[in-house]
């Protein structure tokens, strides 16, 4: 193995490790919180942990092996079924999130009816939709034998062994692409943009009222003064962060595999096997970032986590007296309505 190899196994093996803990203890919550499982988005959160978990365990180990070993890990039926799983599970990542992203944006836009617009109902018929949608692409290219192991990436996925099926290759590569990631992308931009907005503007108003405070106040410390002007400015910043987390993530892990899956079409290119495996484990690393994108990061989920922790040690639960929820209130008062 050269360094390149050795650098790549070493992160795959960190991501790995990542990625289970992670959204292990995501389901955990979700297990142990009964107020989480009352939440709509949780079912999104639950869809799209269990996708990332299964990622992990089945199509993790299975191009780490491909890497170190160099060939093909597994027998062609395992390959196949991997090939499929990791086609199938992929896409129906990437339509979770935008599924989260249209919870919150139908939150955020119309928060007098998203009871009536986001029922436990209407989100499972999403994910039901979400489960059609990825085994589509899967089942057919199992038919056509359009699955195999792939040395540019060192894993079981979409390849193309007979040249003469180049072109309706090429049409069912450009199509799923465009139904899993750009229509996700897609998603993502227009409903995180809209939230921007409405962020914005209510942001705006806090900081229209909290000027005429300032200038009403006019004994107020000055130092008073500043931390209201540096709070005022942290929450502008607070809400493009987070929408630029959401999107920048998605398009960091997936964008480069996607654009050199798309190249590879061209007859006369030659992708670097390093370069593929790369962008691989790019997509690979988006698993282990979700936790704590969507959830782990948030002061619900600590909360929760904290709740197991002293339960298992058997001290007292997370005491109250010590915890103001205002402060969570006010980070994401800007980004969503609270559940």
């Amino acid at each position: 193995m050269d360094l390149a190899e050795v650098l790549l196994t070493i992160f795959l093996v960190l991501v790995l490790i990542v990625s289970l803990l992670s959204n292990l203890l995501v389901l955990l919550c979700f297990v142990y919180s009964t107020e989480l499982r009352k939440q709509v988005p949780g079912i999104f959160l639950v869809n799209l942990s269990l996708c990332n978990l299964l990622l992990t365990v089945l199509n993790m180990p299975s191009t780490l092996l491909g890497i170190l070993k160099n060939q093909q890990p597994f027998g062609d039926c395992i390959c196949k079924a991997v090939g499929f799983l990791e086609t199938f599970l992929t896409s129906n990542a990437m339509l979770s999130m935008a599924a989260l992203s249209i919870d919150k944006w139908i939150a955020v836009v119309f928060p007098l009816s998203y009871t009536s617009k986001m029922r436990c109902k209407d989100a499972v018929i999403m994910v039901g939709y979400s489960w059609i949608h990825s085994l589509t692409f899967p089942m057919v290219s199992l038919f056509l034998s359009w699955i195999d192991y792939s040395n540019v990436y060192a894993s079981c996925t979409l390849h193309l062994k007979e040249e003469s099926e180049r072109r309706k290759y090429t049409v069912f590569t450009i199509v799923f692409h465009a139904a899993s990631f750009m229509l996700s992308l897609v998603i993502l931009c227009f409903t995180y943009l809209k939230v921007l907005k409405v962020a914005r503007f209510h942001c705006k108003r806090i900081d229209i009222i909290t000027m005429q405070t300032l200038v009403l106040l006019v004994d107020i410390h000055p130092s008073v003064k500043q931390r209201c002007l540096s709070e005022q400015k942290r929450r502008r910043q607070r809400a493009t962060k987070k929408i630029s987390i959401f999107i920048g993530s998605f398009v960091v892990c997936f964008a480069p595999y996607i654009i050199t899956r798309l190249i590879e079409l061209i007859p006369f290119m030659t992708i670097n096997c390093t370069w593929g495996i790369v962008s691989k484990c790019l997509t690979y690393s988006k698993a282990a970032l979700d936790p704590f994108v969507y959830c782990l990061l948030r002061q619900q989920y600590k909360k929760v986590l904290l709740d197991i922790v002293n339960k298992i040690s058997k001290r007292d639960l997370y005491p109250s007296s010590g915890y103001n929820s205002s402060l969570d209130t006010e980070n994401d008062y800007c980004l969503h309505r609270a559940n």
